[in-house]
């Protein structure tokens, strides 16, 4: 198998091929018009004509077009590959090395301390992909999802991923599952992926983003509706207008942070934005191949226009009318605006103070992210305002990194005295030695991550962890208090002037 940096044209054309032909079967077995999920999971079933289709009931055999591994559950995986006896991986597959490097200085130092540490480990990555025909992301290069957006996800295919947050890839119109390392093995040895055939929710955006409001909102809102269990089983699809005018990152960031509600995985359908993103990407031939075909990478028009009739439950939002909102502490659901936080924070004596401010993470790291982000320590800056808190900013991937870089984006945040991690997982899974800060200590950080149980960041129990937008966590960590509400507040700058952020 030859190993590419990037899904090779034939294999999406492959997927493309089979579309007309099992999507008839479907609708014909079951009778109507298919939702977009279905489209996908249909397109790879191991059986179409014979495979049971009952929601939540059947059992069904799936086949994966792509699987991709983070260094600290691959190992255990490539060890159990090794006794296969097989001269290569059946199925494309990739290892990224993110989640081994903790946050502690900055980017280059931790990543060379990172490299030292787990030399073991990453040499034994690196040759047992080179040994059985799987990619090797080394150390540095990313995180595993922004990665795999910028490389291997096209619309309508279908992966699984050894990592709760793989629905990552649901923002370009790809079924992307989180499985354990024995389902992994399975289909990286030929194998089809056995699993439940889920329910379906269905979520109408109608109406745009404007102002503070962020892609992130949209998945903090559908928290607070459905907790963290009430996606269990399902697949989210989102659909309507609304999810049109978001960007193909935006829809990521959501897609993301389905885990939070238990979901199987979230996706979105295939449209102008995430063409674009292909395109942006280097994916020109991606791009045309799925504009031909972009009447199977949506529902079926007759979903959009009768949703209750295709979905076991139908949520209905507004993006016009959704303000910024901020989930937290010690539970992804616990949600309200962000104008409502500082009265709460008092009523529960949660520390109003904010002790740092974390951009980065699998959910929050992408170009636009970083880029709206940047944009508003630019505009602090010239209005006289600095971080009343450490700020911390992760780029999701080298190719993130480089080009804000590039784009001196990454000035603008040292400016603002923001220390630069490197490209990986850091503080959103525990990889923080943070020093400025001790256990037993109240306090309250603001993260852009997607997960925010005790403990989870710093390894502190008494650490209040509060999750929102890139640009919340930026105005919060600028104003240092969680009484701030940038859509309505002035915040003092160096020569006494009541001033107002912006964001844009």
């Amino acid at each position: 198998m030859t190993v590419a940096a990037a899904t090779p044209i034939e294999l999406v054309q492959g997927v493309y091929a089979t579309l007309d032909e099992r999507l008839e079967i479907g609708r014909r077995r079951l009778g109507r018009p298919l939702t977009l999920a279905e489209k996908i999971l249909i397109n790879h079933l191991d059986d179409p004509e014979g495979a049971g289709l009952e929601r939540g009931v059947s059992y069904v055999d799936l086949r994966p077009d792509r699987v991709a591994l983070q260094d600290a559950t691959a190992q255990m995986a490539w060890l159990q590959f090794m006794t296969a006896g097989l001269d290569e991986v059946r199925v494309p597959t990739t290892t990224h090395c993110d989640h081994l490097i903790q946050a502690r200085d900055d980017g280059k130092t931790d990543l060379l301390t990172a490299i030292d540490g787990n030399r073991e480990v990453y040499d034994f990555l690196a040759s047992v992909c080179a040994r059985y025909g799987a990619g090797f992301w080394k150390p540095g290069s990313g995180i595993i999802h922004q990665v795999v957006l910028e490389q291997y996800a096209f619309p309508g295919g279908m992966m699984i991923g050894t990592d709760s947050h793989t629905p990552n890839a649901g923002g370009l119109a790809m079924v992307a599952i989180g499985v354990g390392g024995a389902d992994a093995v399975d289909v990286m040895t030929g194998f089809p992926w056995n699993v439940r055939w889920p329910k379906l929710i269905g979520i109408h955006l109608t109406g745009e983003l404007s102002g503070w409001s962020a892609p992130k909102d949209v998945i903090l809102k559908v928290a607070d509706i459905l907790t963290v269990n009430g996606g269990t089983g399902a697949i989210v699809e989102y659909f309507g207008p609304g999810a049109r005018s978001l960007s193909a990152t935006g829809k990521g960031t959501i897609c993301n942070m389905g885990a939070e509600i238990g979901a199987t995985t979230s996706v979105f359908a295939y449209d102008d934005a995430v063409a674009r993103y292909l395109k942006s990407t280097g994916r020109e031939a991606l791009a045309d191949a799925a504009n031909a075909v972009a009447h199977h990478l949506r529902a079926d028009d007759e979903v959009e226009a009768d949703p209750g009739a295709f979905f076991d439950q139908v949520i209905e939002l507004d993006l016009s009318t959704l303000s910024p909102h901020i989930n937290g502490p010690h539970t992804p659901d616990l949600s309200r605006p962000v104008a409502e936080l500082g009265a709460e924070a008092e009523r529960e004596g949660w520390p109003l103070e904010v002790s740092a401010g974390l951009i980065g993470s699998c959910t929050n790291s992408s170009y636009e992210d970083i880029t709206r982000a940047a944009s508003i320590a630019r505009d602090a800056l010239a209005k006289g305002l600095t971080a009343k808190a450490p700020l911390l900013i992760t780029p999701g991937s080298e190719q993130v990194r480089a080009t804000i870089e590039r784009d001196g984006l990454l000035a603008d945040f040292e400016a603002l005295g923001a220390k630069v991690l490197a490209n990986a997982c850091g503080p959103c899974i525990g990889q923080w030695d943070r020093q400025d800060m001790e256990d037993g200590v109240p306090n309250s950080i603001v993260t852009s991550y997607n997960r925010n149980f005790p403990k989870r960041n710093d390894g502190y129990a008494t650490t209040h962890a509060f999750v929102t937008s890139p640009e919340t966590v930026m105005a919060l960590t600028i104003a240092g208090r969680l009484d701030f509400d940038p859509a309505n507040d002035t915040l003092t700058n160096d020569v006494g002037e009541e001033v107002r952020l912006t964001v844009g």
